[in-house]
C-alpha cells in the first residue's frame, strides 16, 4: 500500500512542474541550498550520510571491500590534494578528462562532448558552487533519470590510493569538476563499480534527457544524410568515433590527420554546387582544437576554388573543425551516435523541436511480464502503448512519417551489487486495426497476436540499458509492445516516442469496471431443502461463524479431485464473512450464507472453465481470463496487485484465493457504485469512513 501511495504521490508532483531541469527532485530528499547553509553556520564541512568515504561506495566486486585493488584507499578533500583547488579552471574542456582505474570510458566519453555545449554543460553542472567563500564541502549535479531531473548531492572526499585520485581526474591537476562529477554519477547508481561498462547514449541521455540512436556507417541506411540534417536543424547532438584494432591503434593518427579510438563531433551538413553537380559536406570537430583532416576538402584544399563564394562556408580556421566529403566520411568512420534533444533542452528558436511523448511502465512476474511474440501464451499480457502518426514528414516525396522509439529499462545497474544485471529487451509494433482507430481504452488480446504479423520492431533484444530505433511508417495508428526476451522478468523502463510532427500517443488499458450480477438471497426466498441444510451446519445459533465456514468448506473441496487448494484457511473465510456480514455480528445469517454459496457455485463454474490444462489450478494468464468472464475489466496496475496479492509463489491461483479475489472485487466495486449515486466516478469519504472500508 505504501508503494501505491509513493507512486500516486510522485505522478502529482511531476504534474505540478516537479522534476524539469530547472525544477529538479532532490535526490534522496537532500536539499543542496539548506545543506550547504547548514554547513557553513556550522563552520564544517559537509559529510554525506547516504554515500559515504567508505568501501561500499567504491564497489561489490572488484572493487569490493576485500579486493585488492580497494586495499590502502583513503578518501580526502581536493584541499588536502593540492593547496589552491579549483572547480573548474579556464572552462570545462576535454583535457579535464582522464580516465582512472575503472572501466567507465563510455561516460567519460559522453562527458568529453558534453563540454562542447555550454548551454548543455550548464544544465548538468551548476555554477553555483566551487571552492571560494561559500565553499562547505558540498556539491551538486544534475543528471535526467527516466523522465525527470534529479539534483544529486555529494560531498567532495575522494578515493585516493598511492597519492592520487584512483578515478576520473584533470590533466590540471588542480581541477575537479570531471572527479565530482564522476561521484555524483556514481551515487545515483549506487556505487563506483556499478559504472564499470556501457554505452556513450547512455550518458549522452543522463546529461540532457534526449534520446540517442547508433548507427553503424558500413551499414548506413540511404538517407543517412538526410537523418544527419534533420538532427542538426533539430540541436542533436552528434558524435563519431574511428574503430581501433588493437591497443596500439588507440589515439593513433592516419595518414590524414584523423585520429582513431577518438571521439569526434559532428557540428554541420551542406550541400554545395561542385563542378555542376551537388556534393555533400559534413563538418567535424576534434576537441583537441587541432590535427585536423588534410584530405580533399579540407582547410584550404583546391576543391573549394570550384565552388561559389556565396556557397562556401568557413574552412580556413585552425581550430579542429574541418570539412570533408560525406562518402569520404562515410569510408574513414566507423559509427554516429546521434542524441536528440528534448524540447526543454534547446534554448535557440533557430531549431526545430522534435514532439515528444514519454510513459512509464514496469513487467511484472505473472501479470504484465509476458516475454518476446516467441512466448504466443502470454506475450499479450504486456504492457501496450498506441502512437497516431498523421501527417507525412519525408522530403522524398514517400507518404511516410519517421519517428524514433527508445526503451529504456529503469535502475538496472543499482541491483547489480544484488548480483542482478540488465534484462534483455526489445519492442514490436503492429497496425492497430481499423476498427479499434481512436480506442486508448482497448488492451489487445492473444487473438490479436495470433492472427496479425509486426509491422515493424527493434533491431534486436539485447542487454543494454536502452533500445532504440528509427521508423519509416505510412501515417496510421500503431501499437508499440514493449518486452523482455524471456516472461516472468521483472523489470520497470520507461518508454519514450520522438516524432518529427506532433503525435498523438497513450498507453492502452482496459477501462476499470464492473458488470456485477445481483445475486442476493433474502430469508424468504430460501427453499426448504436449503433451510435444513443450513440449520444443520449452523447450530443452535443459526448463524455460520468464521471456523464453521472454514470446516464447511473444506470438507466440501476435499471430496473435488477437480480443483487445488490448500484449505480455506481462517483469514480467508474471516475475509469473506466480514464483506457479506451486513449485520456486523462477525456471523453469516441464513440468507447471506445463501448469497455466498450462490456466489461460489458461479465462481467453480468459470474456475473450471478457464482452467484450459485441467490442471486443478489456474495460471495468471488463465485468471485475466477469469476475471474477465467474471465481469472485470481491469488495468495492468490492478492485474500486478491481484497477482502479488494472490498468487502463490509459482504463479499459480488456488481456488480458495480465486473466490477471496473475486469477493473483494466485489466489495470494492460494489460499494464504490453504491457511494457514487450520481455516477461521476468520484467519491468522497470521512475518514471514518475509508477506515471503515479498508478494515473489511
Amino acid at each position: 500500500m505504501a508503494g501505491v501511495a509513493s507512486t500516486l504521490a510522485k505522478k502529482r508532483a511531476l504534474a505540478a512542474g516537479f522534476g524539469t531541469n530547472a525544477n529538479a527532485v532532490p535526490h534522496l530528499n537532500q536539499n543542496f541550498e539548506a545543506l550547504r547553509a547548514q554547513q557553513l553556520s556550522r563552520g564544517a564541512l559537509f559529510c554525506d550520510p547516504a554515500f559515504p568515504a567508505a568501501p561500499e561506495s567504491l564497489g561489490f566486486n572488484e572493487l569490493g571491500p576485500a579486493s585488492a585493488k580497494t586495499r590502502g584507499v583513503t578518501w580526502k578533500r581536493p584541499g588536502e590534494l593540492c593547496s589552491r583547488p579549483e572547480f573548474i579552471v579556464g572552462g570545462a574542456t576535454r583535457t579535464d578528462i582522464c580516465q582512472g582505474a575503472l572501466g567507465d570510458c563510455w561516460l567519460l566519453a559522453a562527458i568529453a562532448s558534453l563540454t562542447l555545449n555550454d548551454d548543455v554543460m550548464a544544465r548538468v553542472v551548476p555554477r553555483d558552487q566551487g571552492f571560494g567563500g561559500n565553499y562547505a564541502g558540498i556539491f551538486h549535479f544534475q543528471f535526467w533519470q527516466y523522465g525527470e531531473w534529479v539534483d544529486v548531492v555529494i560531498d567532495d572526499r575522494l578515493p585516493v590510493k598511492n597519492g592520487e585520485l584512483m578515478f576520473v581526474h584533470s590533466a590540471e591537476g588542480s581541477e575537479f569538476w570531471s572527479a565530482l562529477l564522476e561521484k555524483a554519477y556514481a551515487k545515483v547508481n549506487g556505487c563506483y563499480e556499478a559504472l564499470s561498462g556501457g554505452s556513450t547514449s547512455e550518458g549522452f541521455e543522463d546529461f540532457t534527457g534526449g534520446i540517442a540512436e547508433s548507427y553503424e556507417l558500413k551499414k548506413a541506411p540511404p538517407n543517412m544524410f538526410q537523418i544527419i540534417k534533420m538532427a542538426l536543424d533539430s540541436g542533436a547532438l552528434l558524435g563519431c568515433s574511428i574503430d581501433i584494432t588493437s591497443a596500439a591503434d588507440s589515439e593513433a593518427i592516419t595518414r590524414q590527420k584523423l585520429v582513431k579510438g577518438h571521439a569526434y563531433s559532428l557540428t554541420g551538413a551542406v550541400e554545395v554546387n561542385y563542378c555542376g553537380q551537388k556534393q555533400k559536406l559534413v563538418r567535424m570537430r576534434n576537441p583537441w582544437g587541432q590535427v585536423e583532416w588534410t584530405g580533399a576538402w579540407s582547410d584550404g584544399s583546391p576543391e573549394w576554388k570550384r565552388v561559389d563564394p556565396s556557397e562556401r562556408p568557413d574552412h580556413d580556421a585552425e581550430d579542429g573543425e574541418f570539412w570533408m566529403s560525406f562518402q569520404e566520411f562515410l569510408s574513414q568512420y566507423s559509427r554516429i551516435e546521434i542524441c536528440t534533444l528534448t524540447p526543454d533542452t534547446l534554448t535557440s528558436d533557430k531549431v526545430k523541436r522534435w514532439a515528444v511523448n514519454k510513459f512509464d511502465g514496469s513487467w511484472r512476474k505473472g501479470s504484465t511480464a509476458g516475454g518476446c511474440r516467441n512466448n504466443a501464451y502470454t506475450f499479450w499480457m504486456n504492457p501496450q502503448f498506441v502512437v497516431k502518426l498523421e501527417d507525412s514528414d519525408s522530403t522524398d516525396n514517400v507518404d511516410s512519417c519517421s519517428f524514433v522509439v527508445g526503451l529504456i529499462q529503469k535502475n538496472r545497474r543499482k541491483l547489480r551489487k544484488m548480483g542482478e544485471d540488465m534484462n534483455t529487451i526489445g519492442f514490436a509494433i503492429y497496425e492497430v486495426p481499423r476498427e479499434c482507430h481512436g480506442q486508448g481504452d482497448v488492451h489487445l488480446d492473444k487473438n490479436f497476436f495470433l492472427t496479425h504479423g509486426q509491422k515493424a520492431r527493434s533491431e534486436t533484444f539485447i542487454n543494454l540499458r536502452e533500445v532504440s530505433t528509427r521508423f519509416h511508417l505510412p501515417a496510421g495508428e500503431y501499437l508499440i509492445v514493449p518486452s523482455t526476451f524471456e516472461p516472468n522478468q521483472d523489470g520497470d523502463f520507461c518508454l519514450r516516442v520522438f516524432s518529427e510532427r506532433e503525435t498523438d500517443a497513450q498507453l492502452c488499458e482496459d477501462p476499470v469496471d464492473a458488470v456485477i450480477p445481483n445475486e442476493t438471497v433474502s430469508d424468504s426466498e430460501v427453499d426448504p431443502s436449503f433451510r435444513a441444510l443450513f440449520a444443520k451446519l449452523a447450530g443452535s445459533d443459526m448463524e455460520i461463524s468464521v471456523s464453521e465456514l472454514s470446516t464447511i468448506l473444506n470438507r466440501i473441496v476435499a471430496k473435488r479431485a477437480d480443483i487445488k487448494t490448500d484449505g480455506f484457511s481462517q483469514e480467508t473465510c474471516r475475509i469473506m464473512v466480514n464483506i457479506m456480514d451486513s449485520s456486523g455480528d462477525g456471523k453469516l445469517g441464513l440468507g447471506e450464507f445463501a448469497t455466498l454459496w450462490k456466489k461460489i457455485q458461479r465462481y467453480l463454474e468459470i474456475y473450471k472453465k478457464n482452467d484450459m490444462d485441467k490442471s486443478g489450478t489456474m495460471s495468471t494468464p488463465e485468471m485475466r481470463s477469469a476475471l474477465k468472464e467474471a465481469g472485470f475489466t481491469l488495468n495492468n496496475s490492478i492485474h500486478q496487485i491481484l497477482v502479488a496479492r494472490y498468487a502463490e509463489a509459482d504463479m499459480t491461483i488456488d481456488f480458495d484465493n480465486f473466490v477471496a479475489c473475486l469477493l473483494r472485487l466485489e466489495m470494492m466495486f460494489g460499494v464504490f457504485k453504491k457511494i457514487d449515486e450520481h455516477k461521476t466516478g468520484f467519491i468522497e469519504l470521512n475518514f471514518f469512513q475509508w477506515l471503515t472500508f479498508t478494515l473489511i
